[in-house]
């Protein structure tokens, strides 16, 4: 279980509580825009290399979240996984 203190934890329970995800592979969404960061940690997804290539994209907003995060908060946030 997380501790409530986690200094992961900035205020994504507004936008995030009882939030679908998908597991995907990260693909750019614009020429402009190539990467994006977990809502959590801020670790980067990309497609360049060193970078995270897959995690959970949020289906409302595309918020993504890392592996680890994911786990961390699946019970606190009360997220699904869809298909």
């Amino acid at each position: 279980m997380v501790d409530k203190n986690d200094w992961r934890l900035q205020g994504q329970e507004e936008m995030l509580r009882n939030a679908k995800f998908r597991i995907e592979t990260y693909v750019a969404p614009k020429i402009t825009w190539d990467h994006d960061h977990c809502t959590f940690c801020w670790v980067t997804f990309s497609e360049y290399e060193g970078d995270l290539h897959k995690g959970y994209r949020e289906t409302k907003d595309s918020h993504w979240v890392c592996e680890e995060c994911f786990r961390d908060f699946k019970e606190m946030f009360n997220f699904t996984v869809v298909e």
